[in-house]
């Protein structure tokens, strides 16, 4: 977390007056992913786990398939660049003025495959089920793994799990990027993601929704709330979305058949 954070003198004030602290603040980091030789992006993002949020990126927007279309990363830290090259030549979708600069907030601000991408994407297939105890018990130990959270409250997380426990789990001050380094880490690690579950700490919308689809992921739980459009592609293609996930309670959106009462 050391790297994750800055710490500044602030005054703070209460009903009762003010006093001199010292604030913890998360790190926000410019990052620029090229694909072979190519810039593509700058992602503003947290500084940690840069290669697994390129990939993710990168496989996000349908620009590399699988592990096998990689043949090197670089990460140089101190220029804020990460440098994918792939084994194939890949043409981007369109010519310069190609960079584009994604948000740290709710929204990536824009995206290379858009939400009409939907209309061509097979329903997600999976028999999985869960019960509401277990989302109750996943969500649980999620809110505990953020220590950056925990310090800031200026973080996004998200998180790969089985019905049973947390997988794979990530954090960043964008809620896409939390999500992206997800799917980064599990290409790169040869983690399947079909058939398993997303937790997010950010809001659903359609880009998150479709997001997750493409990996096959058939569940969908976040902590915030969904967009309409969110529901309505969850419906569509046949992800169960879950939404406001706290504590004891959640509201179930879509495809209700996968979750168990009980």
């Amino acid at each position: 977390m050391i790297n994750d954070v800055e710490r500044f003198p602030i005054w703070r004030f209460t009903e009762k007056g003010k006093n001199n602290i010292v604030d913890v603040v998360a790190k926000e980091f410019p990052l620029i992913i090229t694909l072979n030789n190519q810039e593509v992006v700058t992602s503003l993002c947290s500084p940690q786990n840069l290669d697994y949020l390129a990939i993710g990126f990168l496989a996000s927007e349908g620009l590399i398939r699988s592990k096998d279309d990689i043949k090197k990363i670089a990460v140089d830290q101190q220029r804020g660049v990460v440098q994918v090259e792939t084994e194939k030549d890949i043409q981007l979708v369109s010519q310069p003025p190609f960079k584009q600069v994604v948000t740290s907030g709710g929204g990536r601000g824009t995206t290379y495959h858009h939400t009409p991408d939907a209309r061509g994407k097979a329903k997600v297939e999976s028999d999985i089920e869960i019960s509401a105890h277990e989302v109750f018990a996943l969500i649980g130990e999620f809110v505990q793994r953020s220590a950056v959270f925990k310090a800031t409250g200026g973080v996004h997380s998200a998180a790969l799990c089985d019905t049973k426990s947390i997988l794979v789990f990530s954090e960043d001050i964008g809620r896409h990027n939390a999500i992206d380094k997800v799917f980064g880490e599990c290409m790169l690690n040869d983690i399947p993601t079909a058939g398993r579950l997303i937790i997010t700490s950010g809001r659903v919308s359609s880009e998150i929704l479709l997001k997750v689809a493409k990996r096959n992921i058939p569940l969908l739980v976040s902590k915030s709330a969904p967009t309409d459009l969110g529901v309505r592609l969850a419906s569509d293609l046949g992800v169960t979305l879950i939404g406001f996930a706290r504590g004891k309670k959640m509201n179930l959106y879509t495809n209700e058949w996968r979750l168990r009462g009980g």
